[in-house]
Protein backbone atom coordinates (compact mmCIF):
# COMPACT_ATOMS: atom_id res chain seq x y z
CA UNK A 1 0.00 0.00 0.00
CA UNK A 2 2.93 2.40 -0.06
CA UNK A 3 2.05 3.92 -3.83
CA UNK A 4 -0.89 4.65 -1.84
CA UNK A 5 0.38 6.21 0.82
CA UNK A 6 2.74 8.49 -1.16
CA UNK A 7 -0.31 9.78 -3.21
CA UNK A 8 -1.83 10.66 0.08
CA UNK A 9 1.45 11.82 1.38
CA UNK A 10 1.30 14.57 -1.37
CA UNK A 11 -1.92 15.43 -1.42
CA UNK A 12 -1.50 15.89 2.53
CA UNK A 13 1.23 18.71 1.55
CA UNK A 14 -1.13 19.98 -1.07
CA UNK A 15 -4.21 20.98 1.24
CA UNK A 16 -1.98 21.80 4.38
CA UNK A 17 0.78 23.50 2.99
CA UNK A 18 3.44 22.77 5.60
CA UNK A 19 3.21 19.83 7.85
CA UNK A 20 5.35 18.12 10.43
CA UNK A 21 6.72 14.52 10.26
CA UNK A 22 4.97 14.02 13.42
CA UNK A 23 1.76 15.38 12.05
CA UNK A 24 2.14 13.26 8.81
CA UNK A 25 2.49 10.19 10.18
CA UNK A 26 0.27 10.69 13.23
CA UNK A 27 -2.36 11.55 9.87
CA UNK A 28 -1.45 8.29 8.03
CA UNK A 29 -0.79 6.20 10.89
CA UNK A 30 2.96 5.35 10.54
CA UNK A 31 6.72 5.75 11.82
CA UNK A 32 7.99 8.92 11.70
CA UNK A 33 11.43 6.79 10.07
CA UNK A 34 8.50 5.58 7.52
CA UNK A 35 7.63 9.02 6.63
CA UNK A 36 11.31 9.86 6.19
CA UNK A 37 12.11 6.70 3.38
CA UNK A 38 8.67 8.16 2.05
CA UNK A 39 9.85 11.72 1.50
CA UNK A 40 13.01 10.21 0.37
CA UNK A 41 11.47 8.46 -2.06
CA UNK A 42 9.49 11.46 -3.43
CA UNK A 43 12.27 13.27 -3.66
CA UNK A 44 13.91 11.03 -5.44
CA UNK A 45 11.18 10.58 -7.52
CA UNK A 46 11.50 14.45 -8.49
CA UNK A 47 8.72 16.04 -6.28
CA UNK A 48 9.62 19.33 -5.64
CA UNK A 49 9.98 19.06 -1.41
CA UNK A 50 11.25 21.74 0.64
CA UNK A 51 12.55 20.33 4.31
CA UNK A 52 12.30 23.15 6.71
CA UNK A 53 14.02 21.71 9.93
CA UNK A 54 13.92 22.87 13.53
CA UNK A 55 11.37 23.21 16.31
CA UNK A 56 9.10 25.28 13.96
CA UNK A 57 10.18 23.17 10.78
CA UNK A 58 8.29 21.04 8.23
CA UNK A 59 8.13 19.74 4.68
CA UNK A 60 6.34 21.74 2.31
CA UNK A 61 5.92 21.12 -1.51
CA UNK A 62 7.44 24.45 -3.54
CA UNK A 63 5.03 26.87 -5.17
CA UNK A 64 3.09 25.70 -8.86
CA UNK A 65 3.58 21.75 -7.80
CA UNK A 66 0.36 20.86 -7.53
CA UNK A 67 -0.87 22.22 -11.48
CA UNK A 68 2.34 19.86 -12.85
CA UNK A 69 1.59 16.74 -10.65
CA UNK A 70 -1.26 15.61 -11.70
CA UNK A 71 -3.40 18.13 -13.99
CA UNK A 72 -6.75 16.79 -12.67
CA UNK A 73 -9.77 18.39 -13.91
CA UNK A 74 -12.23 19.70 -11.01
CA UNK A 75 -14.25 16.57 -11.55
CA UNK A 76 -11.47 14.33 -11.44
CA UNK A 77 -10.11 15.98 -8.18
CA UNK A 78 -13.70 15.24 -6.39
CA UNK A 79 -13.86 11.86 -7.96
CA UNK A 80 -10.56 10.78 -5.89
CA UNK A 81 -12.31 9.11 -3.20
CA UNK A 82 -13.92 7.04 -5.28
CA UNK A 83 -11.40 5.63 -6.99
CA UNK A 84 -11.55 2.48 -4.94
CA UNK A 85 -14.88 2.03 -5.73
CA UNK A 86 -15.43 1.60 -9.13
CA UNK A 87 -18.96 0.36 -9.11
CA UNK A 88 -19.91 3.08 -6.70
CA UNK A 89 -18.60 5.82 -9.22
CA UNK A 90 -20.49 3.44 -12.11
CA UNK A 91 -23.30 3.82 -10.31
CA UNK A 92 -22.96 7.47 -9.80
CA UNK A 93 -22.28 8.37 -13.08
CA UNK A 94 -18.71 9.03 -12.62
CA UNK A 95 -16.96 6.24 -13.85
CA UNK A 96 -15.06 7.20 -17.10
CA UNK A 97 -14.27 10.52 -14.19
CA UNK A 98 -12.55 7.79 -11.86
CA UNK A 99 -10.97 6.40 -14.82
CA UNK A 100 -9.35 9.12 -16.22
CA UNK A 101 -8.18 10.17 -12.64
CA UNK A 102 -6.44 7.01 -11.82
CA UNK A 103 -4.47 7.05 -14.94
CA UNK A 104 -3.43 10.75 -14.00
CA UNK A 105 -2.71 9.43 -11.11
CA UNK A 106 -0.88 6.63 -12.27
CA UNK A 107 1.72 8.69 -14.78
CA UNK A 108 2.75 11.09 -11.84
CA UNK A 109 3.99 7.82 -10.24
CA UNK A 110 8.10 6.43 -10.82
CA UNK A 111 7.72 3.01 -12.87
CA UNK A 112 8.75 0.83 -9.44
CA UNK A 113 5.21 2.32 -7.63
CA UNK A 114 3.39 2.32 -10.69
CA UNK A 115 3.57 -1.33 -11.13
CA UNK A 116 2.91 -1.97 -7.37
CA UNK A 117 -0.13 0.43 -7.94
CA UNK A 118 -1.32 -2.29 -10.48
CA UNK A 119 -0.54 -5.14 -9.15
CA UNK A 120 -2.30 -4.10 -5.73
CA UNK A 121 -5.36 -3.44 -8.22
CA UNK A 122 -5.12 -6.72 -9.83
CA UNK A 123 -5.67 -8.33 -6.07
CA UNK A 124 -8.67 -6.60 -4.85
CA UNK A 125 -11.87 -6.56 -5.18
CA UNK A 126 -14.74 -4.87 -3.12
CA UNK A 127 -17.94 -5.97 -3.95
CA UNK A 128 -20.46 -3.77 -1.19
CA UNK A 129 -24.23 -5.95 -1.96
CA UNK A 130 -25.06 -8.60 0.47
CA UNK A 131 -24.84 -12.32 -0.71
CA UNK A 132 -28.71 -12.46 -0.96
CA UNK A 133 -30.30 -9.02 -1.09
CA UNK A 134 -31.67 -8.01 -4.52
CA UNK A 135 -29.48 -5.14 -6.26
CA UNK A 136 -31.41 -2.28 -5.94
CA UNK A 137 -32.51 -0.41 -9.28
CA UNK A 138 -32.02 3.29 -9.15
CA UNK A 139 -32.20 5.49 -12.36
CA UNK A 140 -32.21 8.50 -10.87
CA UNK A 141 -28.99 8.28 -8.70
CA UNK A 142 -26.91 10.08 -11.61
CA UNK A 143 -29.22 13.31 -11.41
CA UNK A 144 -29.59 13.40 -7.47
CA UNK A 145 -25.72 12.72 -7.12
CA UNK A 146 -25.38 15.61 -9.43
CA UNK A 147 -27.20 17.48 -7.54
CA UNK A 148 -25.29 16.86 -4.28
CA UNK A 149 -22.23 18.02 -5.83
CA UNK A 150 -23.66 21.02 -7.52
CA UNK A 151 -25.84 21.78 -4.50
CA UNK A 152 -28.89 22.50 -6.66
CA UNK A 153 -32.05 22.46 -4.93
CA UNK A 154 -34.00 19.08 -6.20
CA UNK A 155 -37.61 18.61 -6.63
CA UNK A 156 -38.49 14.71 -5.74
CA UNK A 157 -41.42 11.88 -6.26
CA UNK A 158 -41.01 9.87 -3.63
CA UNK A 159 -42.79 6.37 -2.95
CA UNK A 160 -43.72 6.08 0.66
CA UNK A 161 -44.43 2.92 2.90
CA UNK A 162 -47.56 5.06 4.18
CA UNK A 163 -50.15 6.96 2.94
CA UNK A 164 -50.28 8.81 0.63
CA UNK A 165 -47.32 6.63 -0.88
CA UNK A 166 -46.69 9.06 -3.66
CA UNK A 167 -45.37 12.55 -2.76
CA UNK A 168 -43.84 15.29 -4.05
CA UNK A 169 -41.16 17.93 -2.02
CA UNK A 170 -38.20 19.97 -2.74
CA UNK A 171 -35.42 19.10 -0.67
CA UNK A 172 -31.71 20.20 -0.84
CA UNK A 173 -29.60 17.15 -1.32
CA UNK A 174 -26.75 17.14 1.26
CA UNK A 175 -25.01 13.85 0.41
CA UNK A 176 -25.80 9.76 -0.76
CA UNK A 177 -24.83 7.05 1.36
CA UNK A 178 -24.02 3.93 0.11
CA UNK A 179 -25.17 1.10 2.71
CA UNK A 180 -24.98 -2.75 1.77
CA UNK A 181 -25.46 -2.48 -1.50
CA UNK A 182 -28.50 0.73 -1.20
CA UNK A 183 -28.41 3.85 -2.21
CA UNK A 184 -29.56 6.81 0.26
CA UNK A 185 -30.32 10.22 0.34
CA UNK A 186 -29.70 12.79 2.97
CA UNK A 187 -31.06 15.74 2.19
CA UNK A 188 -32.75 18.66 4.02
CA UNK A 189 -36.43 20.17 3.44
CA UNK A 190 -35.70 23.19 1.70
CA UNK A 191 -39.42 24.54 2.47
CA UNK A 192 -39.71 24.27 5.77
CA UNK A 193 -37.94 26.99 8.08
CA UNK A 194 -35.54 25.33 10.27
CA UNK A 195 -33.70 23.22 7.53
CA UNK A 196 -30.14 22.89 9.21
CA UNK A 197 -31.91 21.43 12.27
CA UNK A 198 -31.48 17.90 12.34
CA UNK A 199 -35.67 17.22 12.40
CA UNK A 200 -35.75 18.80 8.99
CA UNK A 201 -33.57 16.05 7.59
CA UNK A 202 -34.41 13.44 5.96
CA UNK A 203 -32.87 9.92 4.41
CA UNK A 204 -34.50 8.66 1.19
CA UNK A 205 -34.01 5.54 -0.25
CA UNK A 206 -32.99 6.12 -3.55
CA UNK A 207 -34.45 3.30 -5.62
CA UNK A 208 -37.81 4.63 -4.54
CA UNK A 209 -37.55 8.01 -5.98
CA UNK A 210 -39.66 8.15 -8.81
CA UNK A 211 -38.20 10.87 -10.42
CA UNK A 212 -35.75 13.78 -9.48
CA UNK A 213 -35.69 17.49 -11.00
CA UNK A 214 -32.68 19.80 -10.48
CA UNK A 215 -33.81 23.38 -9.98
CA UNK A 216 -32.41 26.60 -10.85
CA UNK A 217 -31.98 27.83 -7.41
CA UNK A 218 -28.74 26.68 -5.08
CA UNK A 219 -28.17 26.09 -1.27
CA UNK A 220 -25.58 25.73 1.30
CA UNK A 221 -25.22 22.99 3.43
CA UNK A 222 -26.07 23.82 7.41
CA UNK A 223 -22.95 25.01 9.47
CA UNK A 224 -21.35 21.76 11.29
CA UNK A 225 -23.18 19.13 9.11
CA UNK A 226 -21.06 16.68 8.87
CA UNK A 227 -22.84 13.65 6.81
CA UNK A 228 -20.79 10.47 7.91
CA UNK A 229 -21.58 11.73 11.67
CA UNK A 230 -25.67 12.36 10.65
CA UNK A 231 -25.70 8.64 9.00
CA UNK A 232 -24.28 6.85 12.34
CA UNK A 233 -26.59 8.89 14.35
CA UNK A 234 -29.62 8.10 11.99
CA UNK A 235 -28.36 4.35 12.36
CA UNK A 236 -28.90 4.70 16.00
CA UNK A 237 -31.89 6.27 15.82
CA UNK A 238 -33.08 3.85 13.72
CA UNK A 239 -32.55 0.96 15.60
CA UNK A 240 -34.41 3.24 18.54
CA UNK A 241 -37.66 3.56 16.44
CA UNK A 242 -37.37 -0.01 14.88
CA UNK A 243 -36.89 -2.18 18.09
CA UNK A 244 -39.56 -0.50 20.37
CA UNK A 245 -40.46 -3.47 22.48
CA UNK A 246 -37.88 -6.55 24.43
CA UNK A 247 -38.40 -10.23 24.77
CA UNK A 248 -36.56 -12.08 27.67
CA UNK A 249 -35.40 -15.50 26.74
CA UNK A 250 -33.52 -18.56 28.19
CA UNK A 251 -31.07 -19.90 25.92
CA UNK A 252 -28.31 -22.23 26.07
CA UNK A 253 -24.32 -22.57 25.54
CA UNK A 254 -24.64 -23.64 21.98
CA UNK A 255 -28.05 -21.05 21.26
CA UNK A 256 -25.51 -17.89 22.31
CA UNK A 257 -22.96 -18.90 20.09
CA UNK A 258 -25.65 -19.32 17.19
CA UNK A 259 -26.89 -15.57 17.83
CA UNK A 260 -23.69 -14.12 17.73
CA UNK A 261 -23.67 -16.10 14.01
CA UNK A 262 -27.30 -15.29 13.14
CA UNK A 263 -28.42 -12.23 14.78
CA UNK A 264 -27.88 -8.60 14.12
CA UNK A 265 -25.38 -6.65 15.74
CA UNK A 266 -27.33 -4.71 17.74
CA UNK A 267 -29.04 -7.54 19.27
CA UNK A 268 -25.73 -9.65 19.68
CA UNK A 269 -24.53 -6.71 22.23
CA UNK A 270 -27.97 -6.37 23.84
CA UNK A 271 -27.35 -10.15 24.41
CA UNK A 272 -23.94 -10.18 26.20
CA UNK A 273 -24.94 -6.55 28.07
CA UNK A 274 -27.95 -8.41 29.94
CA UNK A 275 -26.86 -12.07 29.88
CA UNK A 276 -27.02 -13.32 33.82
CA UNK A 277 -25.00 -15.58 35.42
CA UNK A 278 -25.12 -19.05 33.74
CA UNK A 279 -27.45 -21.80 35.46
CA UNK A 280 -26.80 -24.92 36.21
CA UNK A 281 -27.37 -26.29 32.77
CA UNK A 282 -24.80 -23.28 31.65
CA UNK A 283 -28.07 -21.61 30.08
CA UNK A 284 -28.65 -17.56 30.85
CA UNK A 285 -30.87 -15.12 30.46
CA UNK A 286 -30.67 -12.28 28.25
CA UNK A 287 -32.93 -9.44 27.22
CA UNK A 288 -33.44 -8.84 23.61
CA UNK A 289 -34.69 -5.92 21.73
CA UNK A 290 -37.78 -6.91 18.80
CA UNK A 291 -39.32 -4.93 16.54
CA UNK A 292 -42.95 -7.03 16.89
CA UNK A 293 -44.37 -10.58 18.24
CA UNK A 294 -44.49 -11.54 14.76
CA UNK A 295 -40.66 -11.03 13.43
CA UNK A 296 -39.37 -12.50 16.79
CA UNK A 297 -41.06 -15.59 15.99
CA UNK A 298 -39.72 -15.38 12.79
CA UNK A 299 -36.11 -14.73 14.32
CA UNK A 300 -35.80 -17.30 17.00
CA UNK A 301 -37.40 -19.90 15.47
CA UNK A 302 -34.78 -21.26 13.68
CA UNK A 303 -32.44 -22.02 17.20
CA UNK A 304 -35.41 -24.44 18.42
CA UNK A 305 -34.92 -25.43 21.75
CA UNK A 306 -31.49 -23.72 22.17
CA UNK A 307 -33.28 -20.49 22.71
CA UNK A 308 -36.92 -20.38 25.00
CA UNK A 309 -38.82 -17.35 25.24
CA UNK A 310 -39.79 -16.86 29.00
CA UNK A 311 -41.91 -13.49 27.85
CA UNK A 312 -44.26 -11.32 26.91
CA UNK A 313 -46.79 -13.80 27.35
CA UNK A 314 -47.72 -13.16 23.17
CA UNK A 315 -44.48 -13.55 22.24
CA UNK A 316 -44.32 -16.94 24.11
CA UNK A 317 -47.64 -18.08 23.13
CA UNK A 318 -46.85 -17.64 19.75
CA UNK A 319 -43.28 -19.72 19.62
CA UNK A 320 -45.55 -22.25 21.19
CA UNK A 321 -48.39 -22.20 18.18
CA UNK A 322 -45.36 -22.32 15.63
CA UNK A 323 -43.65 -25.14 17.67
CA UNK A 324 -47.16 -27.36 17.70
CA UNK A 325 -47.47 -26.27 13.83
CA UNK A 326 -44.34 -27.78 13.04
CA UNK A 327 -44.48 -30.58 15.33
CA UNK A 328 -48.27 -32.17 13.67
CA UNK A 329 -46.64 -31.40 10.10
CA UNK A 330 -43.64 -33.47 10.85
CA UNK A 331 -45.95 -35.79 12.12
CA UNK A 332 -45.45 -35.90 16.03
CA UNK A 333 -48.82 -36.91 18.27
CA UNK A 334 -51.61 -34.67 19.16
CA UNK A 335 -50.46 -35.50 22.55
CA UNK A 336 -46.63 -34.32 22.46
CA UNK A 337 -47.59 -30.50 21.29
CA UNK A 338 -48.21 -30.41 24.98
CA UNK A 339 -44.01 -30.50 25.63
CA UNK A 340 -44.06 -26.86 24.40
CA UNK A 341 -46.15 -25.57 26.86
Amino acid sequence: MRASRLVSILLLLQTRGRVTAREIADTLEVSIRTVYRDMESLSAAGVPLYADPGHRGGYELLDGFRTRLTGLTTGEAESLFLTGLPTAAADLGLGSVVTAAQLKLMAALPPELRDRAGRIAECFHLDAPSWYGAEDHTPHLAEVADAVWNRRRTRIRYLRWAEPHENTRVVDPYGVVLKAGAWYLVAGHAEAEGVGDRARIRTYRVSRILDAQSLAETFERPAGFALATYWEDYLDRFDDRRLRASATVRVSPVGMRRLVEALEPVLVRAAHASATRPDVDGRVEVVLPIESVDSAITTLLPFGGEVEVLGPPELRAGMRAAAVALARVYGCADTDADRYG
